[in-house]
């Protein structure tokens, strides 16, 4: 007997698990506290750039596995992924990246006057209002619609012959009483874009990182990297400090109209949770979380993962 899935969060990992889940056949469902635009998801800036997840090697090929996915996408003028030109810039000597393997055409570049070591390659940048809506449609094309439901534990959902995903980011640190888990609250800015088509980042500061992020209408600033600070309410000073930062490295920024200010709380992790845990029942949980700032770096490799994991679990059951 096929098991059915539950799969709890509608953020990028929680979409892309239930795209991946349904393409191989599986009856899945949809729980989650927030629809795909309310999550922290929509607030993220979108870059594919592994940062703050652990452990390397296997962020090295969840990585990989989604460059392919958003390269392939980048074709379709309307899939809300455009392939920028990075430069990341260091004020000190930097070793290769230890995700480097993963970007086909990363190099090392001349850094300009003020900097030591300088980075650059070709990078998806993910448009999340867009591409959140269009994978939610993807959903809805297998019949799978986003059910809000606030799950107050796992024993709601487990029961025999199913298998529960559980794709909530931050939220499980209540819900598995992870204490693993903590926040890492990322400010941004969203400005019109006068003409910028390089991204740009200068890693010169651990908390203040300062990114420029040009979509195709807009420009996404950054950014803060505050570990263990829970508060979402904008800062107007940072919001001052971040425009300056960007203005600096870009100067084609200051001609920029300010738009919107967004704070979203990255679920930091010491490493990211991908794995199946077998119930008293005879069900499995498998967990994939806390992908701190790679959400969207690590999406379409996780959700592969998942995969692999929930054919596993139906294949251990299968009766001969």
């Amino acid at each position: 007997m096929t098991p059915d899935v539950v799969v709890l969060g509608a953020g990028i990992a929680g979409l892309t698990s239930a795209i991946r889940l349904a393409e191989a056949g599986f009856p899945v469902r949809m729980l989650a506290r927030e629809r795909p635009e309310n999550t922290v998801s929509s607030v993220a800036a979108a870059l594919w750039h592994p940062f703050r997840a652990e452990p390397p090697d296997r962020v090295l090929a969840w990585s990989r596995a989604s460059y392919a996915v958003y390269a392939a996408e980048a074709a379709d003028p309307d899939s809300g992924v455009i392939m920028r030109p990075l430069l990341e810039l260091y004020r000190h000597e930097a070793p290769w990246p230890s995700w480097g393997e993963a970007l086909p055409d990363l190099h090392r570049a001349p850094p300009p006057v003020g900097y030591t070591t300088a980075f650059a390659g070709t990078v998806p940048v993910i448009e999340s209002p867009i591409y959140l809506a269009r994978l939610e449609a993807r959903l809805q094309a297998h019949g799978i619609g986003v059910e809000i439901e606030d799950v107050p534990s796992l024993d709601a959902l487990v029961q025999p012959n199913r298998l529960v995903v559980v794709c909530v980011g931050l939220a499980a640190r209540d819900l598995l009483r992870d204490d693993a888990l903590y926040p890492i609250r990322g400010q941004v800015v969203r400005v019109t874009n006068p003409g910028v088509t390089r991204v740009l980042l200068d890693e010169g500061d651990a908390e203040a990182l300062t990114y420029i992020i040009p979509r195709s209408a807009d420009c996404i600033l950054g950014g803060t990297t505050q570990e263990g600070v829970w508060d979402t309410a904008p800062d107007p000073a940072v919001t001052d400090a971040i425009l300056a930062r960007a203005q600096r490295l870009e100067p084609a920024l200051l001609d920029a109209e300010v738009l919107e200010v967004r704070v979203g709380l990255r679920p930091g992790r010491t490493c990211v949770r991908l794995e199946a845990e077998q119930q008293p029942d005879g069900s499995a949980v498998i967990y994939n979380l806390g992908h701190g700032g790679s959400g969207y770096t690590l999406a379409w490799g996780c959700a592969d993962e998942v995969v692999a994991s929930v054919q596993a679990f139906a294949g251990s059951r299968r009766v001969v």
